[in-house]
């Protein structure tokens, strides 16, 4: 472990002579430079609030007093090269890395050419696809941990070269001919917050995967002493998060007066040899100030006395750093009128042209939700199985069941593709490799067994188990797949998906759109899900899945059956969209549904149902561990009333096959509605609700619903089996409807 502490005050370290004098390394020309740009992003933030007062644009939040520490960062590391996870202070930092002012004003009025997202994100959420600079959302400090995933596939790629290649052009279903790789073998990872973030879970789970894996991140917190109107004492114990950081190992530690762009450049360089080198992560701590309110949305008078407001004027980086050129002889007076002027004219022209630029097209709303070049609903997913011959001996091919199916779908998916990780709590054979080594151990392969061997075949570096952590396991994946690896991550219950919502919901799903299509992250999340268990009780039985059919950008499977689970996940994996890949626990190893291995390119496109089985009087949706339920019930209601019930099973939650629906509700002009999860806001009321308002003309009785009683799951099997829909419970509302 490094650590470097600076004093806070402007520093003024130079080599001899006159012609050759540096400061900290950098020369005239460079903090000229440096203060060109510290006073550009000034004057655009204070352009900017004018906008916004004359009500030209929409919002504003400034990095003003940020200015030094982001261009100590932007003139260590490399656009292009290097990856960045910046924040919204960070203006500086991304002019200095080489975007344009006018693109910050473009994205201020909303103009379809804003290259950070098209009018689709707010100011200051930056995205910069030439420059390696990520799109950025709002929630603090949710780009941290996609910074250590983007970063573990940088080394990922610089150690299976092999991996980054695109495979044949004819190949059209396979996410890869659209995630080109570039890789160095020794790239940084750089991701900002502010000191407010450090209180984050999120946080302290991306410094301990970095520390874990000496991964090259480098962590820039500054510290302005305010998250909104929350002072850093009542954010951060002791006031000092360096302090509380000190124990995390392998680390570089900076703590630095953020103002001073001589020691802040310094210490970005120190940190970033460090990372190059290969020694692990870094964490730059910088002092800065807050010259401005939050943003416009807030008034800092309410809680910032006059005095303090003052003393932080007397650190301003602008004004120190104009000073300290006057003071050195490095510009005159007329040299500095000369810079300003020339930097106001140019923005000047930027806000003329940010202003006379188009707006998106309102048409253009739904563009980039999914994948616009790989349609996975398309015919090409559409694929058959291949299944081996007899045997010699005339044996048939062995019936697999589902958890022995999708074991052998990720083998041969593994195989074809090594751009795939496979990686969440417990999915590894052993982290201890020298017991499998040694033999010591057969090894786990997850608590259903359902990544066994993997590890043992394909290597640690591609199967790990990673820290107890949903939300580190979905936002690393989410930062791996954006740089271009396929992870195919494991959440262990669907009961403990929740710490991993935020990245769900508001980044790996709508990364894609945000930034209209310059960035994307195609993660699987497989989730074991569902009750039935007799004695799974609260937290290992629930259904949900109606919570992430709602969120747009996100493609969502349940299937039935071992056929379906083998080639629904397939096309997961090939696909170019983010999947949540449910697996219901109690089918895992079910004589139902259970079927011989169908090969290794057998594909079933999303939103395309199943018909179980034929009928003509009352059509029967459902989906999951449902679907065998409601064939027992079918079966009987036929046998004993000479009902026909036609079973359909969506197999794919979003998008669902609507057409398939609406065609068997114009046949027997009955609908029956069936899930796992509650009754009330479950996912099958939203199918109830367009059959009642497309097809009403078509039916002969009411939609019927049946679900789990609006309660959570018991322990107790005779409480579950209360509470969950049963065969007769499917009966009985089959039969009404019947004879409704």
């Amino acid at each position: 472990m490094a650590t470097t502490k600076t004093d806070p005050k402007l520093s003024v370290v130079s080599n001899s002579g006159k012609k050759s004098r540096t400061y900290e390394g950098l020369t005239r020309e460079q903090l000229i430079e440096a203060y060109r740009i510290m006073y550009t992003s000034r004057r655009i933030d204070d352009r900017e609030i004018l906008l916004k007062r004359q009500q030209k644009i929409f919002f504003q939040m400034s990095g003003a007093g940020h200015e030094a520490i982001g261009v100590a960062a932007g003139m260590t590391l490399k656009p292009g090269y290097d990856w960045f996870y910046p924040y919204y202070r960070d203006r500086a930092l991304c002019l200095a890395l080489g975007a344009k002012p006018v693109e910050m004003f473009l994205q201020a009025v909303g103009a379809a050419d804003d290259p950070s997202s098209g009018g689709r994100q707010m100011p200051s959420h930056w995205g910069y696809k030439r420059l390696n600079v990520v799109t950025q959302s709002s929630p603090t400090g949710s780009q941290i941990l996609q910074a250590v995933g983007c970063a573990e596939a940088g080394r990922y790629f610089s150690q299976r070269p092999k991996a980054a290649e695109i495979p044949p052009t004819d190949n059209r279903t396979d996410y890869r001919q659209f995630k080109d790789v570039t890789f160095h073998g020794d790239e940084i990872a750089y991701v900002s917050l502010g000191d407010g973030t450090s209180s984050e879970g999120e946080f302290w789970e991306a410094m301990n995967a970095a520390a874990l894996s000496k991964l090259p991140v480098i962590f820039s917190v500054q510290d302005n002493g305010y998250a909104i109107s929350v002072p850093v004492e009542i954010q951060t114990a002791g006031g000092s998060i360096s302090r509380l950081v000190s124990g995390f190992p392998n680390f570089h530690f900076e703590e630095i007066d953020g103002t001073d762009p001589m020691a802040s450049t310094a210490a970005f360089q120190r940190a970033a040899q460090y990372c190059r080198e290969g020694h692990g992560p870094a964490f730059v701590h910088a002092h800065v100030i807050r010259p401005y309110s939050h943003s416009l949305s807030d008034d800092e008078r309410l809680y910032r006395p006059d005095s303090e407001r003052e003393r932080d004027a007397a650190r301003d980086p602008v004004s120190r750093t104009q000073m300290f050129l006057l003071r050195e002889g490095i510009l005159d007076e007329k040299g500095i009128n000369e810079l300003e002027k020339k930097v106001e004219e140019e923005l000047q022209i930027a806000v003329d042209q940010a202003l006379e630029a188009l707006p998106p097209a309102p048409e253009s709303v739904l563009h980039y939700v999914y994948s616009p070049d790989l349609d996975p609903t398309s015919a090409e997913f559409d694929t058959q199985p291949v299944i081996a011959a007899d045997s010699a001996d005339g044996k048939k091919p062995v019936a697999k069941t589902m958890a022995d199916l999708i074991n052998v779908t990720l083998r041969d998916e593994m195989k074809r593709d090594e751009r795939i990780v496979i990686f969440g709590e417990d999915v590894a054979d052993c982290s201890r490799e020298e017991y499998l080594k040694r033999k010591l151990v057969k090894g786990k392969g997850g608590v259903f067994k359902l990544t066994f061997g993997l590890q043992n075949e394909f290597g640690p570096d591609r199967v790990f188990n990673s820290p107890l952590a949903e939300a580190a396991i979905v936002g690393r994946a989410t930062g791996m797949a954006t740089r271009g690896l396929k992870p195919v991550v494991e959440i262990q219950f669907f009961d403990y998906i929740w710490p991993a919502m935020m990245q769900i919901r508001d980044e790996l799903s709508v990364i894609r759109w945000r930034s209209n299509n310059a960035f994307s992250c195609p993660v699987v999340i497989r989730v074991a899900i569902g009750g039935y268990l007799t004695g799974g009780a609260i937290y290992h039985s629930q259904c949900g899945e109606s919570v992430f059919t709602h969120i747009p950008g996100l493609r969502v499977v349940f299937p039935s059956n071992a056929l379906d689970a083998a080639g629904l996940l397939r096309t997961s994996i090939r696909c170019d969209d983010p999947v949540l890949f449910l697996e219901h626990k109690r089918l895992y190893r079910e004589t139902y549904g259970r079927a011989p291995y169908p090969g290794p390119d057998y594909m079933i496109p999303f939103g395309k149902a199943k018909i179980v089985q034929p009928g003509t009087d009352l059509t029967v949706i459902t989906y999951g561990a449902v679907v065998p339920r409601a064939l027992q019930a079918a079966q009987k209601l036929e046998r004993e009333h000479g009902v026909k019930v036609e079973l359909i099973d969506l197999r794919c939650l979003n998008p669902f096959d609507w057409e398939t629906i609406a065609a068997s509700v114009g046949k027997t002009n009955r609908a029956l509605v069936a899930y796992e999860d509650t009754l009330s806001w479950g996912y099958g009321a939203e199918i109830a609700a367009r059959i009642a308002d497309q097809l009403f003309d078509h039916l002969d009785a009411p939609v019927r619903r049946v679900a789990a009683a609006d309660t959570f799951v018991a322990y107790q099997p005779i409480l579950e089996d209360a509470i969950l829909p049963q065969a007769n419970d499917l009966f009985r509302a089959m039969k009404e409807l019947a004879e409704y």
